[in-house]
């Protein structure tokens, strides 16, 4: 394989998200506070993908190409046109964080609360404002999509995650584009999908999110295999569904952050279906990774499965922990509700 020569890439500035479940939101009340985890959906958008800096261009990537910047081009011809990288841009945004511009959602059946969730909501602004409540507004504003700048389609039959993504190809087009499942909600002082984009910056290819799982576990994820070590992360040399302990590669499994290039839209086009009788992303992914590289970024921070009960809980507890404002005013109380509260119908049975 020949190395990535950094300069050639082209830039991700689209956000895809996806629930993997069908579960509904949690209360629209917790718009009122936009720094609360709220519902699943609602909290993969602050967590988006890729920075303005990106501004370079990669050449349609087969594994064995070589990757140029050519000094001028125009957006017609084989090699796409470079720009100069822009400033990063920090904020507590994580979608400002890693640039991106655009974000779509794909949803399903029943599901239109989700786009309303991130419109502008008329009675809880007024209301702000007749408050005075100009902390809240300068949050609410700085949480909301600019007009343009998300999209929304559906996936009509639940077909698996290849599918879904599949169904936002005229969306995203011919550009790499970031995937992030909502559910799966990262904490961390810089944003996952960031430092993914500073990878990807040197690599090129496609980029994961991948964390380490107990040896004996592998069983319950896809495993990647660990190549040799490139930037913040490492090459991968494949990937496994669920394999035995024992057969395992390594012990990194893939979590819900990708940073994936446009060809993979035509391999799930005709993709036949795997695991659970679904379109399978990992399937797809295997094809592309024969023709493309793909790299690991391990995550370091906390990780929260919000498509369960108790990772939505352990979300919110964390996320309630991490903020200076209200961490006083909750650690205490949770300290004396553990040594208080019993679980229901424990002490009738003790008796």
């Amino acid at each position: 394989m020949t190395s990535v020569v950094p300069g050639g890439r082209r830039p991700v500035r689209v956000a895809l998200l996806r629930r993997r479940g069908g579960q509904p939101l949690a209360d629209e009340a917790r718009r009122a506070d936009p720094l609360l985890v709220g519902a699943a959906d609602a909290v993969g958008v602050v967590v988006p993908v890729v920075h303005d800096h990106l501004q370079r261009e990669r050449h349609h990537g087969a594994r064995n190409a070589s990757p140029r910047c050519p000094a001028s081009s125009s957006p017609t011809s084989q090699h796409t046109a470079c720009a100069r990288p822009g400033a990063h841009r920090p904020g507590r945004d994580r979608r400002r964080q890693a640039g991106i511009e655009h974000l779509i959602f794909v949803t399903g059946r029943n599901k239109g609360v989700i786009e309303d969730y991130f419109d502008i909501q008329v009675e809880l602004v007024n209301t702000l404002t007749e408050r005075g409540k100009k902390t809240e507004l300068s949050l609410l504003d700085e949480l909301q999509p600019k007009p343009g700048t998300a999209s929304f389609t559906r996936q009509q039959a639940p077909l698996g995650l290849g599918h879904a993504v599949w169904c936002a190809r005229d969306l995203v087009g011919p550009e790499p584009f970031a995937l992030l499942l909502p559910d799966m909600i990262m904490q961390s002082e810089r944003g996952c999908l960031a430092s993914m984009v500073e990878l990807y910056e040197k690599t090129g290819g496609n980029v994961l999110s991948v964390e380490q799982c107990d040896p004996q576990e592998t069983n319950k994820y896809g495993i990647v295999g660990q190549g040799e070590a490139i930037g913040s992360g490492f090459r991968i040399d494949g990937m496994v569904e669920k394999p035995k302990p024992e057969e395992a590669p390594s012990n990194y499994f893939i979590t819900g952050r990708y940073i994936l290039q446009p060809e993979i839209f035509d391999i799930l086009a005709t993709q036949e279906k795997g695991a659970g009788n679904e379109i399978q992303l990992t399937d797809g992914m295997l094809k592309l990774a024969e023709k493309q590289d793909f790299y690991a970024y391990p995550f370091a921070g906390r990780t929260f499965d919000c498509g369960s009960k108790e990772g939505f809980i352990r979300a919110n507890v964390a996320f309630a922990l991490w903020r200076n404002d209200i961490r006083h005013k909750v650690y205490d109380e949770i300290q004396e509700l553990m040594e208080k509260v019993e679980p229901s119908g424990s002490r009738k049975a003790a008796e």
